[in-house]
């Protein structure tokens, strides 16, 4: 069942939530957000219902995708590095044509260099501080400023986007639709392409009948792009708005998907060509009190816990149709497991140093080994901000803290977020947590002390994971005494 040289397209969302497929993200009491495209896709592929992403956020999550490894244990959120194999130039080497079409902005602007490797790309611009448009001068906030992550970001996005006028003209149309002109020119060759959307992320500015759909009549503040902390400075009406806009934005991507499916269809490439759909996090819209998927707030910077509503991500796998199995599987899956896929796909596993495994074994009825799923920030960079990873192992999920020093912990660093200078600190008690995903999905009930014995077989593991990947001992250290194991 493997093959060799088929087409391989990847689409990534970003800040996605898993449960927005299938009606499972709940707006309000009885309205739930709608993906009927993708959840199309869900019934004729392979659904995995358990991927997690490695590392975390945006960026290292692409450094990822695109490397097959687990970039957390010796990188940080940065350019790609000139000289570390890429799935995009093995295959153009291999003769494959590949196509990046992205209009999320931080891993092309600024030298980033995420185009390395791609035979052509395009860059759709607009999305949030993308410096692209200089009028008009005057932009109308949607709500008091304090309520926003960053204004001067947030003001960017609306004068980059205000001549929109059509939904043709809103950014996730723009780029699917780049990437039905791409297929249409380039269907005929073996070919890699990489389609990168940026929505769902902030700031929130569907179309106005996208956010009706879910909230009607709304008439307070919109607050498009929240600052990142405790949710408590918004007001229910104006979180559940927040939900709206969100659920509204993740409509728009899925129709627009959809319509790069159905160029699939249309130019009859399920033959030989496989799709995948995946995102890099997900985001809290008021669960665990929080809103952001870190804290970004009042001049402060830190990291909040990888729950599931950030760590969980979506991951559909449609297969060409001499391979396709519709299924739906279990397996703990993550970001660097497409890419062993995708070399599994196209026969160009040899040399290349993926760390991930390929999913083909899980389609194949084979024995899946991965018995645990690790989603961190970068530990590259000591304990600091609250540093805490995520391990997912069957019905567990472990919120492992390590145990800094005590002076390091508490020192402030001054760090540049959304080009402002932010004080660098932990946000509130950072400690380690332990739940049972069977009895409590919603991770409300910290059972760490009733089972302190899962905990450290869970961190055992990790520790395990780390030295297998050969990660420096510097960075594993810190991780060998925990918060709450000790």
């Amino acid at each position: 069942m493997s093959g060799e040289g088929y087409n391989v397209i990847v689409i990534i969302s970003d800040t996605f939530r898993y449960d927005l497929l299938r009606g499972r993200f709940e707006v309000k009491p009885g309205v739930y957000a709608r993906t009927p495209s993708l959840d199309r896709l869900a019934e004729d592929g392979v659904f995995f219902t358990r991927a997690y992403h490695a590392s975390f956020p945006t960026v290292p999550n692409r450094h990822d995708l695109m490397t097959g490894r687990f970039t957390f244990t010796y990188s940080d959120w940065a350019p790609l590095p000139r000289d570390e194999p890429v799935i995009q130039e093995v295959l153009r080497k291999k003769g494959y044509t590949t196509m990046m079409i992205a209009d999320t902005p931080h891993i092309l602007k600024d030298g980033y260099h995420y185009d390395r490797g791609f035979s052509g790309w395009v860059w759709i611009r607009g999305q949030e501080n993308d410096r692209y448009r200089t009028d008009p001068l005057e932009v109308e906030l949607p709500c008091k400023p304090e309520k926003l992550r960053n204004v001067e970001t947030t003001v960017q996005h609306m004068r980059n986007n205000a001549l929109r006028r059509f939904e043709e003209d809103w950014i996730p149309a723009r780029t699917a639709t780049e990437a039905i002109r791409w297929l249409e020119g380039n269907h005929d060759r073996r070919f890699m392409l990489y389609v990168d959307f940026f929505d769902p992320h902030e700031p929130w500015d569907p179309p106005r009948w996208y956010v009706d759909m879910y909230d009607p009549g709304y008439e307070g503040e919109e607050v498009v792009y929240p600052a990142y902390g405790p949710c408590s400075y918004l007001t229910e009406e104006e979180l559940r708005h927040c939900r709206a806009m969100y659920a509204g934005e993740a409509s728009l991507v899925d129709r627009w998907v959809g319509r790069i499916v159905e160029k699939v269809e249309e130019l009859g490439l399920w033959d030989r060509t496989a799709l995948f759909f995946t995102s890099d996090h997900g985001f809290y819209l008021g669960e665990h009190g929080l809103i952001g998927k870190s804290i970004i707030m009042g001049g402060y910077h830190g990291l909040t816990p990888l729950y599931e509503e950030v760590a969980h991500v979506p991951l559909i796998l449609r297969l060409p149709d001499g391979l396709n199995a519709k299924m739906e599987s279990d397996a703990l899956v993550q970001t660097p497991d497409i890419t062993a896929t995708i070399l599994e796909l196209t026969g160009a596993v040899k040399g290349f140093p993926a760390e991930g495994e390929s999913l083909m074994r899980i389609v194949r009825g084979e024995e899946w080994t991965r018995d645990l799923a690790v989603s961190s920030p970068s530990i590259i960079r000591g304990v600091r901000a609250g540093l805490r990873a995520t391990i997912t192992s069957g019905r567990w999920s472990l919120i492992l803290a390590p145990e800094g020093r005590p002076e390091v912990e508490k020192a402030e660093y001054t760090v540049i977020v959304d080009g402002e200078p932010r004080v660098l600190k932990p946000f509130g008690k950072v400690q380690t947590e332990l739940y049972d995903l069977e009895r409590d999905p919603r991770q409300s009930v910290n059972v760490l002390e009733e089972h302190k014995e899962v905990a450290v077989k869970l961190r055992d593991a990790f520790l395990n994971m780390l030295k297998r990947l050969g990660t420096d001992e510097r960075y594993i250290k810190p991780w060998r005494r925990c918060k709450g194991l000790e």
